[in-house]
């Protein structure tokens, strides 16, 4: 099961290419069903979101401001999960056997990377892959403030402060469910279906 961020008729998206980026936010989304090829599905799931400061949004609402490209991920760092793979990508190096073990994704927020979009057939621009920086590029300062949003240590403030579209998929979870009274959801903090070098100083997180 997939998930497209929809901004709204008319939004302009970034045009395909590779960017300096940084991200932002991520947003814990608990544990989301679904189906795929005809059986269902019941994976924790993330959103992590990027802005690209080189690229900025020419008018509107938002002119000036730099673009975001955001992408969702199966919460996993199974050897065949995407999350993982593209962290690989960025860090410059797999994961050691102590980093499987539990790895704070939370440290991946404010960290520059390079990032690749791709348009999907309907125009929507979408994150394809997530890289290192090359060496001695610099990205500037970071325009967006930081979210951080872990549905297992729930803070309203933050949920309240997060658009319409994202509150209604963490609404949908098993874990919200569970919070508010629905006994056939549990809570469940692994996510054991996976399916979807430098230094140790030159890792950037």
């Amino acid at each position: 099961m997939s998930y497209v961020i929809k901004e709204g008729d008319g939004f302009k998206q970034v045009a395909g290419g590779v960017y300096p980026a940084r991200c932002v936010r991520m947003i814990g989304l608990g544990t989301q069903r679904g189906e795929w090829a005809g059986k269902p599905t019941k994976k924790i799931q993330v959103l992590i979101s990027f802005e690209l400061p080189t690229e900025l949004i020419p008018d509107g609402e938002f002119e000036g401001q730099p673009y975001m490209v955001s992408k969702f991920y199966t919460s996993s760092l199974g050897e065949k999960s995407n999350l993982r793979k593209h962290l690989i990508s960025w860090r410059g190096r797999d994961f050691t056997p102590e980093e499987l073990q539990g790895f704070d994704l939370t440290n991946i927020v404010g960290k520059p990377c390079m990032v690749s979009i791709i348009h999907s057939k309907n125009g929507k621009a979408n994150v394809d892959n997530i890289m290192a920086l090359p060496k001695g590029m610099a990205v500037p300062e970071q325009v967006n403030k930081s979210l951080i949003f872990n549905i297992f240590q729930w803070d309203q403030d933050i949920f309240d402060g997060l658009s319409d579209g994202i509150k209604g998929i963490i609404m949908k979870s098993d874990e919200y469910k569970h919070m508010h009274g629905d006994t056939g959801y549990t809570v469940n903090e692994s996510n054991e279906d996976s399916s979807d070098v430098p230094d140790d100083t030159q890792i950037p997180f």
